[in-house]
C-alpha cells in the first residue's frame, strides 16, 4: 500500500485559497515513519472527481480525500465516492446523531429552542449521507463526522477539522506500519557541477546499491549562494553510508567541489 491524498475544491484552483493540507499531510506522515507517494487536486466536476476515485479505489492504497463533503450544491465528494463504487448514498444513523447532537448544542448556546424536523435542520442531515457500507471519522472540532470506505479517508476541507481526523485516521488504523522501515539520508552540494558529468555515477550507485536512491536537487546563482547540485543517497541506512562513501570517492575522482549539505528540518 502506498499514501495518496487528493485535495479537492475550485477555490484552490483558482488561488482563491492557497492549500495547505499537502504539507501538512507530508508531515503527519513523515512523524510516524511514513511517506507520501501521491497527490492529486481536482476542482468541483463530478464526472473529474469520480473519475480520480475509480482510480484511486482502483490502486489499494490509503487514500486522503479533503474538501467537498458539505451540504452545499458545491459539494460533491460524497455522491462521487458512491458513484465510484457503484454503491447508493444513505444516511448513516450514527452520522445523523452527531448532526443532530451539534445542532442542538449551538441551539442551548444561543438559548433557543430547536425543531430538528425543520426544513433547515433535515438540510443539514445531508452531512450525514455517505456511501452504502461507509464508517464514521470523528470530528473533534464540531462532531460533524467525515466518512471511510475502501481505506480512503474524506475529511472536510477546514484544516482545523481535517487535520486531527486525519492524525486519528492514522494513529487508530495504521499503527503497524509506524516505523517498519528505517531511512537514512546524505547529500552533498556539489559547486558548479554538470548533472550529465555526474550521471554516469549516479546510475552505477543505483546499480551497486539496489536498496538505495540517488537524488539531484539543482540550484540556480543567487545573489548569496553558488549554482550547485544538492547530490544525495537515501534509503537503508546500511547501503547508504556505504554508497555515501563511494559517491565521494567519485567526486574527488571527479575533482568536484563540495560541502555537506544542510541538514533538514525535522518535522
Amino acid at each position: 500500500m502506498g499514501f495518496g491524498v487528493i485535495i479537492i475544491g475550485d477555490e484552490i484552483l483558482s488561488g482563491k485559497r492557497q492549500d495547505k493540507h499537502l504539507s501538512r499531510v507530508i508531515a503527519s506522515l513523515q512523524q510516524r515513519g511514513l511517506q507520501l507517494d501521491w497527490a492529486e487536486y481536482v476542482g468541483d466536476q463530478p464526472e473529474r472527481i469520480i473519475a480520480t476515485l475509480r482510480r484511486s479505489f482502483a490502486s489499494g492504497d490509503i487514500v486522503f480525500s479533503t474538501g467537498g463533503i458539505g451540504a452545499t450544491p458545491d459539494d460533491h465528494t460524497r455522491q462521487c465516492a458512491a458513484a465510484a463504487l457503484d454503491l447508493p448514498v444513505v444516511l448513516h444513523p450514527e452520522a445523523k446523531v452527531c448532526i443532530q447532537q451539534r445542532i442542538q448544542s449551538m441551539a442551548a448556546e444561543a438559548g433557543q429552542t430547536v425543531d430538528l424536523d425543520s426544513p433547515d435542520n433535515l438540510q443539514r442531515l445531508k452531512m450525514g449521507e455517505f456511501p452504502q457500507g461507509a464508517a464514521l471519522i470523528p470530528n473533534p472540532y464540531n462532531n460533524i463526522p467525515g466518512f471511510a470506505i475502501q481505506h480512503h479517508y474524506f475529511v472536510p476541507g477546514f484544516p482545523v477539522m481535517a487535520w486531527p481526523m486525519i492524525d486519528w485516521v492514522l494513529d487508530t488504523h495504521y499503527p503497524h506500519l509506524f516505523h517498519q522501515q528505517p531511512k537514512a539520508e546524505k547529500a552533498v552540494l556539489v559547486y558548479d557541477a554538470i548533472e550529465s558529468v555526474l550521471t554516469p555515477l549516479m546510475e552505477q550507485l543505483e546499480q551497486d546499491f539496489p536498496l538505495i536512491k540517488i537524488f539531484s536537487l539543482p540550484s540556480v546563482a543567487t545573489a548569496t549562494e553558488r549554482r550547485h547540485i544538492e547530490l544525495g543517497v537515501k534509503g537503508d541506512p546500511q547501503q547508504v553510508d556505504a554508497a555515501f562513501q563511494v559517491m565521494l570517492s567519485g567526486l574527488d575522482a571527479l575533482q568536484s567541489e563540495y560541502v555537506p549539505a544542510p541538514l533538514q528540518a525535522k518535522v
